[in-house]
């Protein structure tokens, strides 16, 4: 089947820095261009209709070097756990959940875990900032359930494809397909990680598996002595594409936070200047909330399944072209 039939977006679609890697959006081989035909004729011929557009499947080849049996593996997988994965405790599936999600317990569990996207880095991308240090899986579940929890974190990331991203590429003109991710250790001891360990495992394997390709930066701060060594360890067995996008540093860190995002954009806790009103880890500020970045993902306001975009009842955003 045509890409058309996909590819009908809203928003800006393609790389145009000229900086862009083989095999992303704009720097697409020959040969890339025949493996996302063949890997949406193996979905289609599987009776998949939804998330077949190029820049979604060429998420996937990417994250599989462009092998195209296991790209399609990935993809399934990710599907069926969008449809029955335990832990939506519901008959309804993801696409379902996302349009009606409320989470009111935010608040209360952000006393021990903050986890949000708080505006833009120099470079457009959604920052998102997770703090590890006060998390108590105790507390929190007096507060919600671990499901909850995951299903919450399932439907932020949804939230990033659809509108975070796609509002941020209308901002500034391009496409944007990754995020600037701080991870903040301050406060971490011997038994924080050990005592959530299974949660953080289940939570990471989420990122992992189902929403591949979006980490831009990765910056974790506050790293507690010892840490830098663990590390030279791990990120031997890391794909060096990775390990170049992650810079670990101890606590003097503001310097390289604000080489990458401006001053106004980084809560003051951090090293930046930004006080949002009721505090930046329950503003969600950003383009995603600036009705005139906003619009749905695709032209017709629903991909080929009929799903409706997270920003379909938004105000248009202006046409947009690459």
């Amino acid at each position: 089947m045509s890409s058309e039939k996909y590819d009908d977006y809203n928003f800006p679609h393609t790389h145009t820095d000229g900086k862009v890697a083989e095999g992303h959006p704009g720097n697409v081989t020959e040969i890339q261009g025949a493996q996302v035909h063949q890997l949406r004729a193996k979905l289609e011929a599987k009776g998949y209709t939804a998330r077949l557009d190029t820049n979604t499947l060429l998420r996937y080849l990417r994250a599989r070097k462009f092998d195209v049996a296991l790209a399609e593996a990935m993809y399934v997988k990710a599907e069926t756990w969008r449809k029955e994965n335990d832990i939506w405790g519901t008959e309804k599936n993801l696409d379902e959940i996302v349009a009606t999600w409320d989470y009111p317990e935010k608040s209360e569990i952000f006393k021990y875990y903050p986890q949000y996207y708080h505006k833009t880095d120099k470079d457009g991308r959604p920052v998102y900032i997770e703090q590890l240090g006060k998390i108590n899986l105790t507390a929190m579940g007096k507060i919600t359930s671990q499901e909850r929890m995951l299903t919450n974190l399932a439907v932020e990331y949804e939230r990033v494809a659809d509108p975070r991203l796609p509002a941020c590429s209308r901002k500034v003109g391009r496409l944007l397909e990754t995020c600037c991710t701080i991870m903040d250790l301050k406060g971490v001891g011997v038994t924080t990680i050990p005592s959530a360990y299974g949660y953080l495992k289940k939570a990471s394997s989420i990122s992992q598996d189902y929403y591949p390709e979006r980490l831009g930066k990765l910056y974790i701060i506050n790293a507690p002595w010892g840490f830098s060594t663990v590390w030279s360890i791990i990120s031997g067995w890391l794909d060096p594409v990775t390990v170049e996008k992650i810079k670990v540093l101890g606590g003097s860190y503001s310097s390289a936070l604000l080489e990458q995002i401006p001053a106004e954009n980084l809560p003051v806790e951090l090293g930046g200047t930004c006080k949002c009103e009721g505090g930046c880890p329950l503003s969600d500020a950003g383009p995603w909330n600036e009705t005139e970045y906003l619009g749905p993902f695709f032209k017709s306001g629903a991909n080929a399944s009929g799903i409706k975009s997270a920003a379909a009842g938004a105000a248009p955003a202006p046409e947009a072209t690459a």
